[in-house]
């Protein structure tokens, strides 16, 4: 049996504006029909998947307690010094 190609690498959220995965650039659909499209269909929408990704808006990074935690600690020790 042949390996598919694909363009994913396990970074499967999707912009709400565009549809567009964050991590290939596929929509919800194209990722569902990957293995029913032709390596042609594959390889001609591989072409344009990084001109999508590109032009994504990018997710500001989560501020998690523990990352602010550390970044108060971290001014105050500034402040201290």
């Amino acid at each position: 049996m042949n390996q598919i190609e694909t363009p994913c690498i396990l970074v499967c959220v999707l912009e709400q504006k565009s549809g567009h995965c964050y991590g290939c650039g596929r929509t919800r659909d194209e990722i569902a029909d990957w293995t029913k499209y032709s390596n042609q269909q594959r390889t001609m929408l591989m072409q344009e998947l990084s001109t999508r990704v590109d032009k994504l808006e990018r997710r500001p990074k989560r501020i998690t307690k523990r990352r602010q935690m550390a970044a108060n600690r971290a001014e105050t020790a500034k402040g201290q010094s």
